[in-house]
């Protein structure tokens, strides 16, 4: 276990996060929205695969579906369009170029059509000569590309690393983003930088990164497996006393896309990624096939009470405070603030492979939580054990969690004089545990 005054540390150094992000007042919440790469890779035959093809239709139906099913209304905004877009040259007059095969009706059709279902429009390029599957990159005509998204009405901008010279991102990424900046359109950043830096294990300047960038991949592409999705959490949580101090209101960790809806994970590994990346004031990126989800799976994705633990206005990044038993514990200072004391979100992660649903108990002052007036609990996947009595600092939590699978709750802290205050002890109540 981590000594409460580690983990009280590493909080503190959260807080003191940078404030002077990107200066376009944007993603003061992680962004959330669905991008095709994850998905739909590079798939280009549109004859073969017409349902799967990267092309102007299927990010029209995406952007009809992020509408129709009801994910736009919980702030899934952003439809972005990642590699392969492109014609494999420049125009005549050196502009970037969408295929016109695929993109018949151009990206500025196709930014109007998304806009037009009030959504956000995200577009995928490379600080390098080509990006990463082959196509134009923007080495070399920066502030022309610039300018061009601006035109196009673009309101994300994902920029690669292929390419390119790893050990002059640290200048040619902010530079970048300065060409957005000075066309006056706001446009969210995503970097890439510090992926292909530490690749290299190079120092990596994560202060200039939160000055010039919304959000930067820290690690490698996310794959649809439980076993990439966990090891990119690992990463996170082995750089955590570095990394989330550098998180917060316009500048975030992003630890890749959702893969819930897809095939690699189950339903309770879905429910783990959708806790852990709430932790992390991780990016909401969904990368499938919404027309395919199942309800079950939906209902994850949609999960209204996960979704305002990710978009919590603190913007404080969690972290991974246990491990014990099999069970990690990652834990996020949330609102509301009462008398200075936290409430938090903490998830309970089963890395068991005994095949059985595994106890554990651990009191709240354990987990740092230490205020005299108490918490409420509250199971953010359950539907039952949401308990309107109070836990004290002492009061021990009971979790059971199966393999591969997470206990998420909200601890509310409770505020002197609250009504909820007065509410007889969870004592007598805590003989079962917190399930699933």
């Amino acid at each position: 276990m981590v000594p409460a005054a580690t983990i009280l540390l590493l909080w503190t150094w959260t807080l003191a996060s940078f404030t002077d992000g990107l200066d376009n007042g944007l993603a003061l919440t992680p962004p959330m929205g669905w991008l095709a790469w994850q998905r739909y890779r590079c798939i280009t035959d549109c004859e073969t695969y017409p349902d799967d093809c990267v092309n102007e239709k299927l990010f029209m139906q995406a952007a009809d579906l992020l509408v129709s099913e009801g994910y736009a209304e919980l702030g899934y905004k952003y439809v972005i369009v990642d590699d392969c877009w492109l014609a494999k040259n420049r125009s005549a007059d050196g502009k970037l170029a969408a295929d016109p095969i695929r993109f018949p009706s151009g990206i500025k059709a196709l930014s109007d059509y998304v806009h037009g279902k009030g959504l956000k429009f995200g577009l995928y390029e490379d600080w390098g000569t080509k990006t990463c599957a082959g196509y134009p990159g923007v080495l070399g005509h920066e502030e022309l590309d610039a300018k061009t998204f601006a035109e196009w009405d673009v309101d994300y901008v994902k920029l690669d690393g292929c390419y390119s010279n790893v050990r002059k991102m640290d200048k040619g990424y902010p530079e970048f983003g300065r060409h957005l900046n000075n066309t006056g359109r706001p446009m969210v950043y995503s970097c890439s930088w510090p992926a292909y830096q530490e690749e290299k294990g190079m120092l990596i300047n994560y202060a200039s990164m939160a000055k010039h960038c919304n959000l930067w991949r820290n690690y490698d592409d996310i794959d649809d497996s439980w076993e990439s999705m966990i090891k990119i959490a690992d990463y996170f949580a082995q750089k955590q006393e570095f990394w989330a101090k550098y998180a917060g209101p316009g500048h975030w960790n992003d630890p890749d896309m959702l893969l819930i809806g897809n095939f690699g994970l189950t339903y309770d590994q879905s429910k783990t990624q959708m806790a852990i990346w709430a932790v992390l004031a991780a990016p909401l990126l969904m990368s499938n096939k919404l027309k395919e989800i199942r309800p079950e799976f939906k209902e994850i994705l949609q999960n209204k009470e996960i979704i305002k633990v990710n978009q919590d206005a603190l913007g404080i990044q969690g972290t991974r405070v246990f491990r014990d038993k099999g069970i990690d514990i990652w834990s996020r200072p949330i609102e509301p603030v009462y008398s200075g004391y936290y409430s938090y979100a903490v998830a309970f992660v089963s890395r068991r492979v005994d095949g059985a649903p595994y106890p554990y108990n651990i009191t709240l002052e354990d987990l740092n939580l230490t205020n005299p007036n108490g918490y409420k609990v509250i199971n953010l996947f359950g539907k039952e054990r949401d308990l309107s009595c109070t836990f004290s600092p002492n009061s021990t939590l009971k979790v059971r969690v199966i393999p591969s699978g997470v206990v998420f709750l909200k601890i509310k802290s409770i505020y002197p004089g609250d009504q909820e205050n007065s509410i007889q002890s969870c004592e007598e109540y805590n003989k079962k545990y917190f399930y699933k």
